[in-house]
This record gives C-alpha cells, sequence and structure tokens, in this order.
C-alpha cells in the first residue's frame, strides 16, 4: 500500500531527493516550497508529485496546502518538516533583530506550524511518522551562526517533546540531523562565512571534512535513505530520536 507523504522545503537540495526517494517508492508525495521558480521546476521534471507554493512562516498559505492534502488524502503517513534557511553568518553584535528573528521563523515557525496540523491528522488516525530535520549547528553549536545553531537546538527540544505528546496515539517522531550537506545551498553559506570569518573559503570547506571520522562531508543521497528507513518496519519502535548523519563529529572546527 501507497504511503501518503508530505514534505516542506522539497523543491531542492535535501527535501527534493527525499521527495524522490518515497515517489520511486510508489507513494504519493507532496512538498511545498517558498520558491516558486524551483517549484515550477521541481513539477515540471516530476510531473507525479504534488508542487505547491508555500512559505512555511506564512499561516495561511500553509493551511491552504495542507487542507488540500487532508482534503484529498484523508491524511499523511508521514510528515517531514525539513524546509528551514541557514540565516546571517556573523558575530552576533553584528547580527540585527530582523535577521535573527527570519532566520527563527523559518526554522522553528514553519516546523511549528507544519508539526501542529500532522500532530492533529496523525492523532485522529492514530498512526504516522514526523521528521524535523535539526543539524549538527543543533547539537555542537556553531561560530558565526547563532540564529541558526539555536533553531536547530529548538527543533530538539520540539521533536522531544512531540514524541512524548504524540506517543500514546501510535504516532512517532524524530529528528535528522544533517553534517555538512554538498550542494547549492552549502556553497553559499561557505561564501557567508569566508566574508564574516575572513578565513578562506577552500580552507572552511576542507575544515568540515576534516572535522569528521570519515573526514567527508554527507550528500543529500544519505539524508533522504535515513528518512525512508524512519518511514519502514524497521523503524517502528524508533521515535524520540535524533538521528546524526555526518560522518561522525569530532570537532566543529569550520
Amino acid at each position: 500500500m501507497s504511503r501518503r507523504v508530505v514534505i516542506t522545503g522539497g523543491a531542492a537540495g535535501i527535501g527534493a531527493r527525499i521527495a524522490e526517494r518515497f515517489a520511486d517508492l510508489g507513494d504519493q508525495v507532496a512538498i511545498c516550497d517558498a520558491d516558486a521558480q524551483a517549484v515550477a521546476a521541481f513539477a515540471d521534471a516530476h510531473p507525479t508529485i504534488r508542487a505547491r507554493v508555500a512559505n512555511v512562516t506564512d499561516a495561511e498559505a500553509m493551511d491552504a496546502f495542507l487542507g488540500e492534502i487532508e482534503t484529498d488524502w484523508g491524511g499523511a503517513d508521514a510528515v517531514f518538516a525539513n524546509a528551514g534557511t541557514g540565516g546571517p553568518a556573523a558575530r552576533i553584535e553584528d547580527i540585527s533583530p530582523e535577521d535573527w528573528r527570519a532566520c527563527l521563523a523559518v526554522n522553528l515557525d514553519g516546523a511549528f506550524l507544519t508539526c501542529r496540523w500532522a500532530a492533529r491528522v496523525m492523532r485522529a488516525q492514530r498512526s504516522g511518522l514526523i521528521v524535523l530535520t535539526s543539524s549538527t549547528s543543533g547539537q555542537w553549536g556553531h561560530p558565526h551562526r547563532s540564529p541558526y545553531a539555536t533553531a536547530k537546538w529548538g527543533i530538539l527540544g520540539l521533536m522531544k517533546t512531540l514524541a512524548m505528546e504524540l506517543g500514546p496515539a501510535g504516532v512517532r517522531v524524530n529528528a535528522i540531523c544533517p553534517g555538512a550537506v554538498e550542494g547549492e545551498r552549502m556553497e553559499r553559506m561557505l561564501a557567508n562565512q569566508s566574508r564574516a570569518s575572513g578565513r578562506n573559503a577552500d580552507t572552511i570547506r576542507a575544515a568540515y571534512a576534516d572535522g569528521t571520522s570519515l573526514r567527508t562531508w554527507v550528500t543529500a543521497d544519505d539524508i533522504a535513505e535515513a528518512g525512508v528507513w524512519l518511514a519502514s518496519h524497521g523503524a517502528s519502535k524508533v521515535t524520540g530520536q535524533a538521528l546524526t548523519i555526518d560522518g561522525h563529529t569530532e570537532t566543529n572546527s569550520a
């Protein structure tokens, strides 16, 4: 039987790869993303996946997107609260309140709006999986990335709490904590960190890999495979967990 899978921030990067993997398995998949151009490109490339423009910080937009899913599918079996932003890369005294709030809004408010809906429909159906995207920055902290690290720590608190709230209804809640993930988004962040720290971007790139036991970055495929496993029968007793996929961080030298 095909599963009903919903992914926020799903038009590119990790979210897109998660969507593709579940679609490959024959599941019904719906994604939303704030980037209209990315959504259009994703929809063209994946006509079997429902793709909508919706900003996770906009309660009305999310109600419309999730309401459409609920009307058409009657609920969801797996919801990935994946939408996020890296936020500014700067010392905290150089970060504006507006930039601080914008980063927390996407990462935390977006997760709240997504999980609020998922919790209601999954509690009613007495089954389901919620996966939130955190980060190793939500476990170790990250110099020059204080809004991002703060938001990703908050994601873990939300995950732990929802696992407790929803467990008695048969709903599992977990978080995935990626390390440095290859791709466009991380390249932009490297450039921002280079400007903030005065260090060469290639030096920072190498430090991410050198700070792990496997001496490597991870890929969107690595994260997607973890998501597929969490939705499998083999993970049926896994809840309240932060699954770190990073090659094992030894030092946060980046």
